[in-house]
């Protein structure tokens, strides 16, 4: 039993999200609102991403952000008592329990990222929070509906094989290989490898397999130690990126999985017509709107 315990892996209860940039792929709009605020019909990008960690058993989300985002910590925060008096006198109290639900989600932690510009960054700007345990690793304009989440998912590999997971779909389409990170590696299962390379953006002709990175990680702590070694040879104006670090974890021996994710559809709000195709989705699927819009949509001539 002793020698069980000492080697049982670490309860994840930590999370860090990426959400400092600067969203410039949907200005003017961005100009004065987090491209992570943007509404998927009635709730911001960002908090399908935290519901989700916080259905998966994440208590502390650690929210990295930068230059005009001050919204999004309003947003999680307690509501104003303006707010809150107008919706008693309109007698809106689903609204309000709604609103004071969100700020009680999970233990926000906000920092300012600082340094080069690069997927890698946020994790050492929150590295003195999360460097002595495995922690959730995802991005604000990204994520999965699935069942179970595939933050749980990430977590069950985990449990079951230590190291780092990665978050993938299979891919089939030509572009899709020069658009994700491509993993390869030893068969687990049909639906898990063990990886010993991720190659970013090879095309279809270099791909190791059909494995597209996508949707998140679950980082061992030692990763951190791998950033900062790369940091260091970071030139002057290029970016500091996170698949190298993972690169180096594997030829050190280090484990880390590819795990797809079943029973799940990813969404990537990134881009004007994936976040246009995910609103359309959605909607389609809210039980208030549903009917009306798809009665709507047969009304368009195209």
């Amino acid at each position: 039993m002793w020698y069980y315990r000492m080697y049982m892996p670490k309860v994840v209860t930590k999370a860090v999200i990426a959400a400092a940039g600067f969203g410039t792929r949907f200005l003017p709009q961005t100009k004065a609102m987090p491209k992570e605020m943007l509404p998927v019909v009635d709730k911001p990008i960002i908090q399908y991403v935290v519901e989700e960690l916080v259905a998966s058993g994440i208590k502390d989300i650690i929210i990295i952000t930068g230059y005009n985002k001050r919204n999004i910590e309003d947003h999680f925060d307690s509501p104003n008592q303006d707010l809150v008096n107008n919706l008693r006198i309109g007698k809106k109290f689903s609204d309000l329990k709604e609103i004071e639900r969100i700020s009680d989600l999970a233990n926000f932690i906000y920092i300012r990222q600082k340094g080069p510009y690069g997927n890698a960054t946020p994790v050492l700007s929150a590295a003195h929070l999360v460097s002595n345990e495995p922690f959730i690793y995802t991005y604000a304009d990204e994520f999965f509906v699935a069942k179970p989440s595939h933050t749980k998912q990430m977590i069950d590999v985990y449990r079951k094989n230590g190291g780092s997971v990665l978050a993938c779909k299979r891919i089939s389409q030509p572009k899709e290989y020069e658009r994700y990170g491509i993993v390869g590696g030893q068969k687990v299962d049909n639906h898990l490898l063990k990886v010993n390379k991720i190659i970013e953006k090879p095309g279809k002709s270099k791909a190791p397999s059909d494995f597209a990175s996508v949707g998140g990680y679950l980082l061992a702590p030692e990763i951190v130690g791998y950033i900062e070694q790369i940091a260091c040879k970071v030139k002057s104006g290029k970016e500091l990126m996170l698949q190298p670090a993972i690169q180096a974890m594997i030829d050190d021996g280090l484990p880390v999985y590819a795990c797809e994710i079943q029973k799940g559809t990813y969404y990537d709000t990134g881009n004007k017509l994936e976040y246009l195709k995910t609103v359309v989705e959605f909607a389609l699927k809210h039980k208030d709107l549903n009917k009306d819009f798809k009665a709507y949509l047969r009304t368009i001539s195209l």
